[in-house]
């Protein structure tokens, strides 16, 4: 059987470095984040891009069920409603999958030094970190396993999600 692990959490959560340990951890894994179906300058967010960038995501994720060379599809996005979730399961066919979603969980302070960090190498602008906290509260109403992050390394938390499955 397949494995297909969803990550969601905020901005700054660690989602992707985290997949990235994960893809190293598991075999034969993919991982696509669901950021790089909608990098765009400038990033516009209007209903049209919305419904392209779930129509992108699913065409690939979908594309990689399938695929036979895969036992461990990883997919991270900030997902920070449970709409979001449901939308994306619904277009895809996980019958033959162990789906496990998790949320990558932290206290205020930990997000807030994070972000810090990313704005100070130019990675992030200003505004992401309140935009980040607006986003905490969806998470904690979410179906799914939650893992937080304050103490662990990108691998430790990988290592605590390959041994959810």
């Amino acid at each position: 059987m397949k494995n297909f692990i969803l990550i969601n959490g905020t901005m700054g959560a660690g989602k992707t470095t985290v997949s990235r340990a994960l893809q190293k951890l598991l075999p034969q894994a993919v991982f696509l984040d669901g950021d790089w179906c909608w990098d765009s300058d400038p990033f516009l967010v209007t209903d049209e891009t919305k419904k392209m960038v779930l129509e992108n995501i699913a065409f690939l994720l979908s594309q990689f069920l399938a695929c036979k060379a895969y036992q461990n599809v990883i997919f991270c996005w900030v997902m920070h409603e449970r709409e979001i979730l449901s939308d994306l399961l619904s277009r895809l066919d996980t019958k033959q999958c162990r789906v496990l979603c998790v949320t990558l969980t932290q206290s205020e302070e930990v997000l807030r030094a994070r972000l810090r960090l990313d704005i100070e190498r130019g990675l992030r602008d200003t505004g992401v970190i309140e935009r980040s906290l607006a986003r905490l509260g969806g998470y904690a109403q979410m179906d799914t396993k939650k893992l937080n992050t304050d103490t662990l390394s990108p691998e430790e938390a990988a290592g605590q999600i390959a041994a959810m499955l």
